[in-house]
């Protein structure tokens, strides 16, 4: 784990280039105190061990289904998958879980160093008690993805591709049709893959979202719009499938939520601890 000494900092955004419902803004002092935070995501290869030791069985498990990309799907599952009304591009796949993210048939046996995925909310803190540890909160995931930079958009700076340079997995081309996979990867990448932040984390922008401790209400203006449903959980950190035509939320002040009950083929977690 990485030592994350805290302090003062301005948190959110009133760049307005986020969508209005997930209140980046106003720009305001937060105080983060000392923590620890693992310096990547949790990998195939920890939630195995898990498993193992302790028998448990995710929450995608017990519903028998999870939500995949559709161009990941086999030709056979493609026809017979119930796509999501709103967004085409996810498939409700019966047996998707951690250890086959695509569905029956598929495997992690070479992806054991990329971040474990199809996990809710109550798994990532299932990890986390397991593991001793616990999952950070906004203010600390916000405070720890800047890398001791300062109303920056990325953990690195303002510019995406410095010097042409790829330094997050998200989505290249034309979305959800076409990806070409200039940073390397269509789907998830290893935990350590591209350079680490100031603070020595990896991947604090795209690859998977991360869940956070705290419900998504808990850090919005109240007077900004419907506030959402307390079970809805914060995410951040945006994923391989963002991209600026329908989602930039792997920027550091961007935010995100789901139900606590919910997973995918993106969303995945990191552990914090306390000093």
């Amino acid at each position: 784990m990485v030592f994350i000494n805290g302090g003062e900092f301005l948190m959110g955004t009133e760049s307005g280039e986020g969508h209005p419902a997930d209140c980046e803004g106003p720009i305001r002092k937060r105080q983060a105190a000392p923590f620890y935070m693992d310096s990547t995501a949790v990998t195939n290869e920890e939630f195995k061990q898990f498993i193992k030791e302790t028998g448990y069985q995710t929450e995608a498990e017990e519903f028998g289904w999870s939500f995949v990309f559709y161009q990941f799907l086999a030709s056979d599952l493609k026809a017979v998958v119930r796509q999501v009304a709103n967004t085409p591009w996810w498939c409700a796949v019966e047996s998707a879980y951690w250890f086959q993210p695509e569905g029956p048939g598929s495997e992690i046996d070479s992806r054991m160093d990329h971040p474990v995925v199809h996990v809710s909310w109550k798994d990532a803190n299932a990890f986390c008690e397991w593991a001793g540890k616990r999952l950070p909160d906004e203010i600390e995931w916000e405070y720890a993805a800047s890398g001791g930079l300062e109303q920056k958009r990325y953990p690195w700076g303002d510019e995406l591709n410095p010097n042409n340079e790829h330094l997050c997995n998200i989505w290249q081309g034309r979305f959800p049709t076409s990806n070409t996979a200039e940073d390397g990867f269509k789907g998830t990448a290893p935990v350590s893959s591209f350079l680490p932040n100031g603070f020595g984390l990896y991947n604090m922008a795209g690859n998977v979202w991360e869940w956070c401790s705290n419900a998504f209400t808990e850090l919005r203006d109240p007077a900004v719009g419907q506030m959402k449903a307390e079970e809805d959980k914060a995410m951040r950190g945006g994923s391989y499938l963002c991209h600026d035509s329908y989602c930039n939320r792997y920027r550091v002040a961007a935010r995100s939520s789901n139900t606590s009950d919910s997973s995918a083929g993106n969303i995945g977690f990191r552990c914090a601890a306390d000093v």
